[in-house]
């Protein structure tokens, strides 16, 4: 099956924000057991980034349905990083920084690439010098999907209560592999 990968900018997406909503819960079945709280803190999330100038979402569809998405936006080193990162972060990778908040692909259409696609897609349309990322440390799949992209670990980030992995990679280490 032929997956097509289009890019929306932030009034587009805002328009789908309850089809990604519904990916993103798909693609995360650890949350099931708050599932609609989950999905409620994403639409909450996506919809506080959709202001930042640059927002870029790449949507994967399959036979006309939407099978996976990543989104992110350019941003500054002092907004992504918290104080305690911000050292730890090479001097040239504060310039041309890239958030990638997201990056979800249903279960069923795993593996198959797609991940890699929009990742390319939003490297692409962002056109950042760095991209950085957070991932959970138990999220094997996503971590080797990572590491083939090109990114490394850059220091634990915490969110509330939750302990994440960052990662930042060389925009122009990752394009080479489209």
């Amino acid at each position: 099956m032929t997956i097509a990968v289009r890019l929306h900018g932030a009034d587009e997406a805002r328009a789908l924000t309850e089809e990604l909503a519904r990916v993103w819960t798909d693609a995360h079945p650890e949350f099931a057991a708050d599932g609609d709280q989950r999905a409620g803190e994403f639409r909450a999330q996506i919809r506080g980034h959709f202001r930042h100038a640059g927002f870029a979402l790449a949507a994967a569809y399959g036979s006309g349905t939407l099978v996976g998405f990543g989104y992110g936006f350019p941003c500054s080193a002092e907004y992504w990083y918290d104080e305690e990162l911000l050292p730890q972060i090479p001097a040239d990778a504060r310039e041309g920084l890239m958030g990638v908040c997201e990056l979800a692909v249903r279960p069923g259409w795993q593996s198959r690439g797609i991940g890699t696609r929009l990742h390319e897609a939003l490297v692409a349309a962002v056109a950042p010098r760095w991209a950085s990322l957070l991932v959970d440390p138990a999220n094997a799949r996503g971590r080797a999907l990572y590491d083939r992209l090109g990114y490394r670990y850059a220091g634990p980030y915490r969110n509330g209560g939750e302990t994440y992995d960052l990662l930042i990679a060389r925009a122009h280490e990752r394009s080479s592999t489209a």
